[in-house]
């Protein structure tokens, strides 16, 4: 484990830091419609393989992708939760000051979206993955519990020993 500790991720971060007390706001309950990512074709092969791995279900709720169709993009419960693989990298990761998270093995660092719920974008792998949630889950790890798995077996580690 290393001490090095970009924008303010503690060593080890339990999944129950999202336990935070939020005010959300209302969701639209339609299907999502998000943009797809654009990334590097090296960075979209990983996404094609994480595509193969999801789940048909997350936190219990069932999958709705949204739209436009894309191997880029997956979504549950009609918008509740919505990845997108191959973002480009946020900004609020070179701020020393940003929120992560770790769930079963796999870093996120948190932000908070104007209009909606948590964001999460994994930190030290070889293609940024998204994970938007809308306010029903600003206290419910479940979500990233249940992609982090997928997410470990096809995104490589970018920055050893991190990932591990």
């Amino acid at each position: 484990m290393s001490a090095h500790r970009p924008f303010g991720l503690p060593a080890a971060v339990s999944a129950a830091v999202l336990l935070l007390a939020v005010a959300g706001c209302s969701s639209t309950g339609a299907a999502a419609s998000v943009e797809v990512p654009s990334p590097p074709v090296e960075e979209a092969a990983f996404c094609q393989a994480l595509a193969k791995e999801l789940p048909d279900t997350v936190a219990g709720l069932e999958r709705s992708d949204p739209e436009p169709g894309s191997e880029l993009t997956a979504g549950w419960g009609d918008g509740a939760i919505v990845l997108r693989c191959g973002v480009p990298r946020p900004e609020k990761m070179s701020d020393p000051k940003s929120q992560g998270v770790s769930a079963n093995g796999v870093r996120w660092m948190l932000e908070f979206a104007e209009g909606g719920g948590p964001r999460f974008t994994t930190v030290y792998r070889k293609t940024y993955v998204e994970v938007s949630l809308d306010e029903r889950f600003a206290h419910d790890a479940g979500p990233l519990v249940d992609l982090a798995s997928p997410v470990a077996r096809t995104i490589p580690c970018g920055l050893d020993p991190e990932c591990g």
